[in-house]
């Protein structure tokens, strides 16, 4: 059975909604800096989509991943992740003590990449569906996750102050070990959730 992969008018479309997403954020963002910084991995996600998309195309539901992923990181520039307006409407509905749109945001850290972490493990290695490639692709996700935790600490060390809104720590002391428990919690959401569908999508079953 063949990979069950995105149109091209559909791809198109996903393009063409990041473009109009992007356009409008970079607008009138309200940190520049802090909006090249969060927007920067879906500008170079995009030249790699672009390259890969005939030779090695995706699943349709790992490229609409991509997209709603990229829409997450888009409004966060726009805003800084410390202001977007759904973490104040989450802290008035849930009385959070502090906007936790960031928070989001690395729950997806872990829930998009770890079908991609699937998906290329799946059809590039001998690995089959089982613990241990659950086990690698959690792995991999924290370990993006701490890479992206240490990005966050070179740019504050390079960029002082002016990277405060870039970390969005709002003062939390655990905000960094927070940030990777939820990619991990959202690793495994997603292998649990979507796991079935992401398998028929690639003709497993």
């Amino acid at each position: 059975m063949a990979i069950q992969t995105s149109s091209k008018n559909e791809l198109v479309i996903l393009l063409v909604g990041w473009a109009i997403a992007l356009t409008a954020s970079g607008w009138q963002p309200y940190d520049r800096m802090t909006w090249w910084l969060e927007v920067i991995p879906a500008l170079l996600v995009l030249p790699v989509l672009a390259f890969t998309w005939r030779k090695f195309p995706l699943t349709k539901l790992l490229y609409r991943l991509i997209f709603v992923h990229g829409l997450i990181l888009i409004l966060g520039g726009a805003y800084t992740y410390a202001l977007v307006p759904l973490g104040f409407w989450m802290q008035d509905w849930f009385g959070f003590t502090r906007n936790n749109y960031d928070k989001i945001g690395h729950f997806a850290q872990g829930f998009i990449p770890a079908i991609a972490v699937r998906e290329v493990l799946l059809r590039t290695s001998p690995l089959k569906r089982g613990k241990w490639l659950a086990f690698l692709v959690v792995s991999v996700c924290l370990a993006v996750s701490a890479i992206y935790e240490l990005i966050e600490w070179w740019a504050a060390v390079l960029i002082g102050e002016d990277a405060d809104s870039f970390l969005g720590t709002q003062g939390y002391a655990f905000d960094t070990q927070s940030d990777m428990f939820l990619a991990m919690i959202g690793a495994i959401a997603a292998l649990v959730l979507l796991g079935r569908l992401h398998s028929r999508q690639m003709g497993d079953e």
